[in-house]
């Protein structure tokens, strides 16, 4: 398993030991709403969701420094955990995308193209 698609506390941005934020961060579900739903299921359970959340912060790793280069790989990384088939189906569009931009580009290069051609020697 990748060290991007593992689960991490979350320390800088948590209320307490960091589960809700590091659950939020995983899963893309705003941290806000998981702290809610464990408020709400503390109604319910009481003694179980403590548990299991000392049990959480106690066995997750914290999140390493400098995992993510900015919020837009963060924001990959999620996607890829989220749904990985999908993920690689977007990179192999985006990737037949740049090819055919790059074919085109070199068809308009390689071509019989005189006004192209005329710029090219006006720029030696």
């Amino acid at each position: 398993m990748s060290a991007r698609t593992k689960f991490y506390l979350d320390k800088q941005n948590s209320k307490w030991l960091g589960v809700c934020s590091g659950l939020a961060e995983y899963t893309g579900i705003d941290a806000i709403w998981l702290r809610v739903g464990f408020v709400m299921l503390s109604f319910a359970i009481f003694p179980m969701n403590i548990v299991a959340y000392v049990l959480i912060a106690w066995m997750a790793p914290n999140k390493p420094a400098g995992l993510y280069q900015g919020p837009e790989e963060a924001k990959f990384w999620q996607g890829v955990r989220s749904n990985p088939s999908r993920s690689t189906a977007e990179v192999r569009s985006k990737f037949r995308d740049i090819d055919r931009r790059l074919a085109d580009i070199e068809m308009f290069y390689t071509s019989r193209n005189t006004r192209l051609a005329d710029e090219i020697d006006s720029l030696r």
